[in-house]
């Protein structure tokens, strides 16, 4: 039973609360897609699961989320432990330190925010103890703003021939984040960029769009989009939302 902190936060009934973002949210990718003139088929929904409680995840799961992604390692560490009974799929979408690649080997099927040669090797190596391979996709630094993580668009390239040195990794794509902007000009820029960097390289996925500007992300030609405050409402604050500004219920 959600506490009456979790009601005030996630709603009176949270899992029917998730449920009905998640298809809002699935309606919206599919307006997207025809205005795009694409199959909706083609874009999938990773929800982002940033700072939501474990207990509050199953109902998420009960709602219909069967994978979800995670920024931060040590969050997803202890979810993953919280939730080993749920045959969850974890993504792990933010920067990683070379250390705690031993954490990622474990447990994830993605990492979408490979960004050196040094994490690549790091990662291979605790793979292959692990006996596991993992899909990456490449960060590619799209809107210049030295916050960001991520290769200069440049690098990516050669970055990408690169990873045939670690046969653990299996490259599926390249991912950005864009310009913390209103201006949807600048925002779709950044997709267009990273969609210019995917044809180069011959990678299949586009990671790009969160609940700010999915939609758009779409219209450019993400396969996958990372949507979190659209299907579980406004983080707390000081937590780092991912798009600021950002007002639910708006994107």
């Amino acid at each position: 039973m959600p506490s009456a902190e979790d009601r005030a936060r996630f709603g009176e009934d949270p899992q029917a609360s998730f449920a009905a973002n998640l298809a809002d949210v699935r309606a919206r990718i599919a307006a997207a897609c025809a205005r795009a003139g694409r199959d909706p088929a083609g874009v999938r929904l990773l929800p982002i699961t940033k700072t939501v409680p474990p207990h509050i995840l199953r109902l998420a799961y009960a709602a219909g989320m069967g994978e979800m992604g995670e920024n931060k390692i040590q969050e997803a560490v202890g979810k993953t432990e919280a939730l080993a009974d749920l045959p969850i799929r974890w993504s792990i979408v933010g920067h990683l330190q070379s250390n705690k690649a031993k954490y990622l080997a474990r447990f994830a099927v993605e990492f979408h925010a490979l960004d050196s040669l040094k994490l690549a090797a790091e990662l291979n190596r605790r793979l292959e103890a692990e006996g596991r391979d993992l899909d990456v996709f490449v960060q590619a630094n799209t809107s210049s703003e030295e916050s960001k993580f991520g290769l200069e668009p440049a690098e990516v390239a050669d970055f990408v021939k690169r990873l045939g040195e670690f046969p653990r990794l299996r490259p599926r794509g390249l991912m950005t984040l864009a310009i913390f902007s209103q201006d949807m000009a600048k925002v779709r820029e950044c997709f267009r960029i990273l969609r210019r960097l995917r044809d180069e390289t011959g990678l299949e996925h586009l990671s790009m769009g969160m609940s700010g500007d999915y939609e758009a992300a779409i219209e450019e030609g993400a396969t996958i989009v990372r949507v979190g405050q659209s299907i579980f409402g406004a983080r707390p604050a000081g937590s780092g939302p991912y798009w600021p500004g950002y007002i639910p219920g708006t994107g």
